[in-house]
C-alpha cells in the first residue's frame, strides 16, 4: 500500500482494487504510519466521540459564550422543533440542533473535538449524532464514520487547506461539510466512489466562503455556518447516494478550493478586516467588547492595501 495517497482518486482506486471501505483503508494507513494498533486507534476515536457527545448535551442545555455575543440558539431551535416547526420535523433540523450546540460549547470555551477545526467542530458530529439511530449504527460503525471523515480531511489538507487564515471559511466549514458528506455516504452503505462525489458536491457548494469573524471571535457568523454546513453535507450525501455525480472530479474540486483561498484578499481570511467583521454593527460590537474588557487587542479598519 502506498502511503500517504496524494489524491482521492488514488484512494478510490485502491479501495475498489482491494474491495475495502474508505474507513478500512484509512485505518490501515494510520496503523502503519504511526506504528500503532487498531485497538489504540479505535480507543482514540472513542475518546473523540465521547467528547462530541458530551459537548452536544452541554450545548443543548444552553450555554453562553465568554463574550456574551452568542449562546442558547441550539436550545431555542430544539424548543422550536419540540413545539412543531411549520415546515415539519426532519433529520436536517435535528442535525442543525446538534451542530449549533457543539459549536456554541466551543465559543463558551468548552471541550470539543476539532473536525477539522474548532470553528467547524459542529458539522461532523451534528450529522453523526442525528444519523446514527436512523441508520442503526453500532459503536464501531460510528468510529468508522470518524475514521472516514478524518482520512478525507487529510486529503483535503494535503491538496488545499483546512485553515481559515489560509483559505477562508471554505477551508474550515467547507472542508468539514465535505468530510461529513463522504462519511455519511459510507455509513449509509454507499461506495467509495459515491463518497468522493459527495465530498466534491458538498465542497463545491461552499467554494469562496470568506472567513470574516466579528471581533476575531469564533462566534459570529461561525456558529450558524456550522448549521448550514451540516445541512449541505446531508444534501450532498443524499444526492451522491441517488447516483448523482460531480461533473468536476473530486481532486480538482479540492485543488480549486486551495486556489480560491490563495486568491482571497487577506481581509477575508480570518483577520476581521473585511466582510461581516467590518459592517457598522460588527464594528460597534467590537468596540463594546473592548470597552467591557472581553477582548484586549486593537482592531484596525480595513484599508485599500488589505484588499
Amino acid at each position: 500500500m502506498k502511503l500517504y495517497p496524494k489524491n482521492f482518486s488514488t484512494v478510490v482506486h485502491n479501495c475498489n482494487l482491494s474491495g475495502i471501505s474508505l474507513s478500512r483503508y484509512f485505518l490501515d494507513i494510520e496503523i502503519v504510519l504511526n506504528e500503532t494498533t487498531e485497538e489504540i486507534v479505535l480507543s482514540k476515536m472513542e475518546k473523540n466521540l465521547s467528547v462530541m457527545e458530551s459537548a452536544a448535551s452541554k450545548g443543548m442545555a444552553g450555554v453562553t459564550s465568554f463574550s456574551g455575543l452568542t449562546g442558547g440558539d441550539a436550545k431555542r431551535l430544539a424548543t422550536f422543533r419540540a413545539n412543531g416547526s411549520p415546515f415539519g420535523d426532519s433529520h436536517y433540523l435535528e442535525a442543525m440542533i446538534h451542530s449549533l450546540a457543539i459549536n456554541e460549547v466551543n465559543a463558551a470555551m468548552g471541550v470539543i473535538c476539532a473536525t477539522p477545526t474548532a470553528g467547524s467542530s459542529g458539522v461532523l458530529p451534528g450529522a453523526l449524532l442525528m444519523m446514527r439511530d436512523r441508520l442503526n449504527l453500532d459503536r464501531r460503525a460510528q468510529l468508522n464514520f470518524l475514521i472516514t471523515a478524518g482520512g478525507t480531511g487529510i486529503l483535503i489538507g494535503n491538496q488545499a487547506s483546512i485553515s481559515g487564515a489560509e483559505g477562508g471559511c471554505q477551508a474550515e466549514v467547507g472542508s468539514a461539510s465535505a468530510m461529513t458528506a463522504a462519511a455519511l455516504v459510507e455509513a449509509a452503505g454507499g461506495t467509495p466512489s459515491q463518497s468522493a462525489h459527495a465530498l466534491a458536491i458538498a465542497l463545491k457548494n461552499l467554494l469562496g466562503l470568506s472567513c470574516d469573524p466579528v471581533a476575531s471571535l469564533v462566534e459570529v457568523p461561525c456558529i450558524k455556518r456550522n448549521a448550514v454546513g451540516v445541512v449541505n453535507a446531508i444534501a450532498a450525501a443524499e444526492m451522491a447516494l441517488a447516483g448523482i455525480e460531480s461533473r468536476i472530479p473530486v481532486d480538482e474540486v479540492i485543488q480549486a478550493m486551495g486556489s480560491i483561498g490563495r486568491m482571497m484578499p487577506v481581509a477575508l481570511r480570518e483577520t476581521a478586516l473585511g466582510g461581516l467583521a467590518q459592517t457598522p454593527t460588527a464594528c460597534r460590537m467590537t468596540t463594546m467588547l473592548q470597552e467591557e474588557g472581553h477582548i484586549l487587542w486593537p482592531f484596525p479598519t480595513v484599508t485599500s492595501d488589505d484588499q
